[in-house]
């Protein structure tokens, strides 16, 4: 089974993650994993904190001589910021004298419910955890899951599809080109024209102080047939997908292929006719199930779009309420983000490559890469002979 687990803090020394499950003999680049996480720091409207951190991983662990051993691998990713935060965000010893402690909880943030469930007077101990500055260990762990897909041939994209009220439309090409342009895009969309509207909006809502949310859609293509399984809810591949997504930071909502849309149509419009011939085997002119139905991957390519809200630090602060004196106040500002939309398609892409990383080493197994690529060859095999 592939799994991973996370640690650290927004200001703390350094992230860290462990995975378990990959197999042997898989080759592992550490550039290919920086420049996931240097991808994640892009975007026009980002704060201050991409101009302090230039992430970089370390290994710990798991690799030798550029491949994987079989044994658990741990990621690690410096955080430079420490260095002005060490007495502040101390391991041992006493909390300083002069030490300022946060007890404004700010509207959006897991502030207020964090601070009651582990009673904590200080919200820092809630607000350092649940910082969106923790999704670079999970695109350190997606950068890895792509590794083994591209394996396979398998790859991921995105682009975003709707920034603020501004949609970005229809754009032609194939999702490869798509995606291509919207690598070239400071706001990652493929189409120059709402890039440049989008820029403007963006520069007027930081003016005012305000935030911006977006949608942004990730697809997978070269998946085969059977991920995931219709047996059990959860092993259901778009509720693992669903579920994942909306574990990163501000996802208020996903869908799937048509999504929503599907239930503003008529059958006939949603449902995928299914073709055969020789030459491609089972095909469909239509992808309105966004690749999965069932729960199970039927062979198309995964299309999965997710809801980012606006960040809610605002530099025109929300109405709240001091915990310790019960007195309102304006929430605390902390170094924050104008629109991460962009950023938060590319920590998509790294959780929709780990889910169905997961989900492709379920289905084939192996604890080395040449048992696995077996493994998959002959499904291939007997599906085609289907």
């Amino acid at each position: 089974m592939l799994r991973y687990l996370t640690a650290g803090e927004s200001h703390g020394p350094q992230l860290t993650a462990i995975i378990e499950g990959l197999p042997a003999n898989l080759p592992l680049s550490i550039e290919k994993i920086n420049h996931q996480l240097w991808r994640r720091q892009q975007g026009f409207g980002r704060g201050g904190r991409m101009r302090i951190e230039t992430d970089q991983v370390k290994i710990g662990s798991g690799i030798r001589f550029g491949e994987t051993s079989g044994m658990p691998v741990t990621l690690v990713v410096e955080n430079r910021d420490w260095k002005n935060w060490e007495q502040r965000m101390a391991i041992e010893g006493n909390p300083p004298d002069d030490l300022e402690i946060v007890t404004k909880p700010r509207p959006g943030h897991a502030d207020l419910a964090g601070a009651l469930k582990y009673n904590q007077t200080d919200i820092r101990n809630v607000l350092e955890r649940a910082s969106a500055r923790n999704t670079a260990t999970l695109v350190a762990v997606g950068a890895v899951a792509r590794q083994l897909l591209e394996q396979f041939q398998i790859h991921v994209y995105s682009h975003i599809v709707e920034l603020g009220p501004i949609q970005v439309g229809p754009v032609e090409g194939t999702i490869e080109e798509i995606a291509a342009r919207a690598e070239q895009s400071q706001v990652r969309v493929a189409n120059p024209e709402k890039e440049q509207e989008i820029i403007k909006l963006i520069k007027n809502v930081r003016k005012e102080g305000n935030s911006l949310g977006g949608i942004f859609e990730v697809v997978v293509t070269g998946v085969p047939f059977g991920l995931g399984s219709y047996a059990m809810p959860d092993r259901k591949l778009d509720s693992r997908l669903a579920g994942a997504l909306m574990g990163i930071q501000a996802i208020k909502g996903v869908e799937i292929g048509m999504g929503f849309d599907a239930a503003r149509n008529f059958g006939s419009d949603v449902h995928d006719e299914i073709f055969y011939s020789p030459e491609k085997g089972y095909w469909r002119g239509t992808n309105g199930a966004g690749g999965i139905e069932g729960g199970v991957s039927n062979g198309q390519p995964i299309v999965v779009r997710a809801a980012m809200k606006p960040i809610p630090t605002l530099y025109k602060p929300l109405r709240s309420v001091d915990m310790r004196t019960k007195e309102p106040f304006e929430a605390s500002i902390e170094r924050s983000d104008v629109c991460a939309a962009p950023a938060a398609a590319v920590v998509g892409e790294a959780i929709v490559a780990w889910v169905i990383a997961a989900a492709f080493m379920e289905k084939f197994g192996g604890d080395s890469l040449q048992e696995t690529r077996a493994n998959y060859n002959n499904f291939v095999s007997m599906v085609k002979d289907r």
